[in-house]
């Protein structure tokens, strides 16, 4: 089921929120615990009944796993135990990748399987990894079988995160029922849901069908159409995945559960550090504190260190998909990731340093000066990297979206060295929303030539400064005062939204 569809917004959501608070209202908390778990059951077999067996199967062979951690925490379990788990995620997503390297490698003639990728497997997947490991290391204590199917299925994240681990969802899980509904909460999480909704119905689709067009002719595109889809998947790969993470933190809040923070605004960054500190936040912390740090983190040489980047980072690339494209943009990450990290041990001392004292009382005019160049300096310097960061990303993003390596070295040689030629038409129509084109009509701005260019000018421009200029969702949420114009504008955007689903498309996050 998608949180873009007419089914979750008004049969799905609604039976969910009157169940889940009917129940707590006459203080049946562990039914609501049950009711909770089985809305999210139902939530994930609407994809696909067999999806569901795989899950449930999953759940109850952790479950017992956890039972036995618990009282004879030996580490061959625990093993066994990650054992299974990766095997049973290798099996559904690599095993063709593996048959099909095989035979590249060794010309062997395997037959492919052609297994059916469930959804969410890898998420929920390294949730009962991190579960199950620290139930072994005495971080977890011994919970129900109803508060352990709901942490591995509660529905807002259980398909595309974030990764949530014991310690932010079990304490909350014991306070259901204990703790008075807040209607603050209940806003801020429609309003939460609302933004993500947006970001996704009506800014990364738009960029999506430019992205599709684009590579489904990639031998048409002229240069600066190249460069063009290029940012246009940079920004609907962010759209998108930031706006199911705003979506998920929206409904957990609505049913008073939070779940944490996984963008904070990661065009903003402005070196590769930042950027995985912003982006997809709990995967990263995933793999630090369960690959970098018992690899040996920086505990055993600078050498050693940059190794164990590196191997993260491959291993990420491999995790959001079976396909060599994948590996290179993670080795691409991880190579910049590794060379910032030489240069911040290397030099102390940033480009935004400036040593020394900037005035003192008897100098207040070169005290001032100073400090208005340091500022000038500094914002020229933010920017800078901010935008060399953002094209970095953005080459990267390419291996990503491409369906294969050959594929994202065209597009690339196309953005570099392409036919120099005016934007395609058909490019720019793809950017068209049939609402900016009435207004043109209105206005008559229709009959010039140009007039098909402007709308993607708008929409780029639109996607540009929210994604590395403005405030995100959360930010805008906090600061919000519950105003009139603040619920109809809200209530505008909501209908807008309902209105596009029509053209309902998956979240990109559901293929890793």
């Amino acid at each position: 089921m998608l949180f873009n569809s007419y089914i979750f917004v008004f049969i799905f959501f609604p039976i969910c929120l009157l169940g889940y608070y009917g129940l707590l209202h006459f203080r049946q908390d562990k039914a609501a615990k049950i009711f909770l778990t089985a809305m999210s059951l139902w939530f994930y077999g609407y994809f696909n009944v067999s999806y569901l067996l795989i899950m449930v199967g999953s759940i109850a062979v952790n479950y017992l796993f956890h039972r036995g951690l618990s009282r004879h925490p030996r580490k061959s379990l625990m093993i066994l135990a990650v054992a299974c788990n990766l095997g049973v995620l290798f099996y559904f997503k690599y095993f063709d990748f593996f048959l099909d390297t095989m035979n590249h490698v060794f010309g062997t003639s395997f037959l492919l399987r052609g297994i059916l990728l469930p959804l969410g497997i890898s998420f929920f997947t390294f949730q009962q990894i991190s579960f199950v490991v620290d139930t072994w290391r005495g971080e977890v204590r011994d919970c129900s079988l109803i508060d352990y199917a709901l942490f591995v299925s509660f529905f807002p994240q259980l398909i595309a995160g974030p990764i949530v681990n014991h310690g932010e969802m079990l304490p909350q899980f014991d306070e259901i029922g204990h703790k008075p509904v807040l209607w603050e909460r209940m806003a801020e999480g429609l309003g939460l849901f609302i933004l993500g909704l947006a970001k996704k119905v009506l800014i990364a689709d738009t960029f999506g069908a430019g992205v599709d067009y684009g590579y489904a002719n990639l031998s048409l595109l002229g240069r600066f159409d190249a460069i063009l889809v290029i940012c246009f998947y940079t920004l609907q790969l962010y759209f998108d995945f930031s706006g199911y993470c705003d979506m998920a933190r929206g409904i957990g809040k609505m049913l008073g559960i939070e779940i944490p923070v996984n963008f904070n605004s990661p065009y903003k960054a402005t070196n590769i550090i930042d950027f995985w500190k912003r982006w997809h936040i709990t995967l990263n912390r995933f793999f630090t504190k369960y690959v970098y740090i018992p690899l040996g983190g920086n505990r055993k040489g600078e050498a050693r260190m940059y190794l164990n980047l590196l191997l993260v980072f491959l291993l990420s690339g491999l995790w959001h998909g079976a396909g060599w494209n994948f590996i290179v943009w993670g080795a691409l990450h991880g190579v910049l990731y590794v060379a910032t990290r030489f240069r911040q041990k290397r030099f102390a001392h940033s480009l935004l340093y400036v040593a020394g004292p900037v005035g003192n009382g008897d100098d207040r005019h070169s005290g001032n000066t100073t400090v208005r160049h340091t500022n000038v300096r500094r914002i020229i310097v933010t920017f800078v990297s901010r935008i060399a960061l953002f094209i970095y990303v953005s080459v990267a993003w390419v291996y990503f979206r491409a369906e294969s390596i050959g594929q994202a070295n065209q597009m690339l040689v196309t953005a570099l060295r392409g036919p120099v030629q005016k934007v395609s038409v058909q490019l720019a129509e793809c950017l068209r929303p049939d609402e900016f084109w009435y207004v043109l009509k209105v206005l008559h701005l229709d009959r010039m030539s140009f007039s098909g260019y402007i709308p993607m000018a708008i929409v780029l421009t639109v996607g540009l400064y929210l994604a590395m200029v403005g405030p995100n969702a959360a930010q805008r949420m906090e600061k919000m005062k519950y105003r009139a114009v603040s619920v109809l504008v809200f209530a505008v955007l909501m209908v807008w939204c309902v209105l596009t689903f029509s053209q309902v498309s998956t979240f990109l996050y559901f293929n890793f």
